[in-house]
């Protein structure tokens, strides 16, 4: 019994699992943008240019210190070679070892360094402004889509109330017909609408589901994850929306906006990169030091140390007739008064070590215009500089422009929408009751229901088409992205 019911726990996971799936899971713009803003790709991007940036920083203010390099060799000579600790030719096996090391301190060279730590420093104030434009497209793109899903919703609400209705009204229209009140041709008719009701509402399925496949896009989340939006109160103000003028509402944004501090701190950085090219044509003083010391096992051996001469009798042969008599000799040769022991690693790196300090002056005289050159490079990025940054002001100001010319005609659309819908509901509601009463035909009541239908849908698409572009104008003045 145990397997038995174990078997079937384990059977049912994926069961239970699917069920839990076919439940959606329903997000807030808050979170929308939360999630998008930690998937998205071109934010872990800036992210790393700003991350680089910083790490180039710090590589900019150490080389306003010394340098420090060590080095050491060890290895073997066969045959005649050069001792290393007396430079004397020798023909044995020798074994040798060598410790060195040096420094080099740039005391000046046209404040290139200087001007370099103050150019990262600006850079990484642009890059950090780039992160933060990364994040407002996306949170703005979210919105934008987190709206669209609203709209469809919308949309589909209402193709579903229409197949309602006019479902409705084909059960009464059949019942008329059945009592012989009104001709067949209108419930034929009706029947024609309703398939046509059919195919409206599954074109806005089609549409609130690709809506809403977007959204799960933009906050890369698998197509397959089932996901629906709260759907907040939307209340539109349009007497108190546009209360600000395109100059006033630019003027904001020109000192909010990340990507115009951005093109101004790029400004800056190329200025900096001029001085420190101008920076070259001046002399650079430096100071450097250096030691290095060896080892050589030819020189490890016992070693006498000798102090004037002495005499010795030396035997030199024998006579030829009497080969036991030697012939003897005396001769002058070094005394030695003391014999040292083996020269050992640390003694030889003790007595061999040397040492240097000086500074050095480098005046550059001519380099083939290389100088020159990256001089005039310098002054062009400046002024392709001072061109971004310009562009970015225009493009920020007919982003403005147009987003208020665009909720101005959608407020307008909106207005005018309210009205049509008001006067088109009761001129069908009119024409519905003639309807029934046989008073008008079908023609002109499927016109009516048409006419009414568009002007639902076109004060739907008005309606969030203006909300989105107040949104637009709200994040140019430093307000909050919320749909509350």
């Amino acid at each position: 019994m145990k397997l038995f019911f174990g078997g079937l726990a384990l059977l049912s996971l994926p069961f239970f699992g699917f069920a839990q799936q076919t439940e959606p899971r329903i997000l807030t713009l808050e979170e929308c943008v939360g999630i998008a803003l930690e998937n998205n790709l071109n934010i872990k991007r800036s992210e790393l240019d700003l991350e680089d940036q910083e790490i180039t920083l710090k590589q900019n203010r150490f080389n306003q210190l010394p340098n420090l390099n060590l080095g050491g060799n060890y290895g073997f000579n066969w045959g005649r070679s050069i001792d290393p600790t007396s430079n004397l030719f020798i023909s044995q096996r020798i074994g040798f070892t060598g410790v060195s090391g040096n420094t080099n301190w740039v005391l000046f060279n046209g404040m290139q360094v200087r001007k370099s730590i103050e150019q990262s420093q600006v850079d990484l104030q642009a890059r950090t402004y780039d992160l933060e434009r990364a994040k407002n497209d996306v949170i703005l793109s979210v919105v934008d889509a987190y709206l669209t899903v609203i709209f469809n919703e919308e949309q589909l609400e209402n193709a579903r109330f229409q197949l309602q209705s006019t479902n409705e009204q084909l059960l009464r229209t059949n019942k008329l017909v059945d009592a012989g009140s009104l001709p067949i041709t209108n419930k034929l008719n009706l029947e024609a609408q309703l398939a046509s009701d059919e195919v409206n509402l599954v074109q806005n399925e089609n549409n609130l589901a690709l809506s809403l496949l977007n959204l799960k896009q933009l906050m890369l989340l698998p197509a397959s994850d089932l996901i629906s939006v709260d759907k907040p109160e939307l209340d539109v103000e349009l007497e108190l929306a546009l209360v600000e003028e395109t100059d006033d509402i630019y003027a904001t944004a020109e000192q909010l906006m990340p990507e115009v501090k951005s093109a101004d701190l790029t400004i800056q950085s190329a200025d900096l990169g001029y001085k420190m090219a101008q920076g070259r044509r001046y002399p650079s003083l430096s100071v450097n030091g250096g030691f290095s010391t060896n080892y050589s096992s030819a020189a490890n051996r016992e070693r006498r140390i000798f102090d004037g001469t002495e005499t010795v009798v030396r035997q030199t042969g024998f006579l030829t007739g009497d080969p036991s008599t030697t012939v003897s000799s005396i001769i002058e040769q070094p005394r030695v008064v003391e014999v040292l022991p083996d020269f050992q690693l640390s003694d030889q790196f003790s007595e061999n070590l040397s040492r240097s300090l000086s500074l050095s002056l480098s005046i550059p005289v001519f380099n083939r215009w290389q100088t020159e050159a990256g001089i005039q490079r310098s002054k062009i990025n400046q002024q392709r500089a001072q061109i971004t940054a310009q562009e970015t002001r225009n493009q920020l100001r007919q982003n403005i422009e147009t987003a208020y010319n665009d909720a101005l005609a959608a407020s307008k659309s909106y207005t005018a929408s309210l009205k049509q819908v008001e006067a088109l509901e009761e001129s069908f509601r009119v024409t519905k009751n003639q309807y029934d009463l046989g008073a008008v035909n079908f023609t002109d009541f499927q016109v009516a229901s048409n006419n009414l239908v568009q002007a639902k849908s076109d004060l739907i698409r008005a309606k969030y088409q203006y909300l989105f572009r107040l949104k637009i104008l709200d994040f140019y003045q430093g307000k909050p992205l919320n749909i509350d």
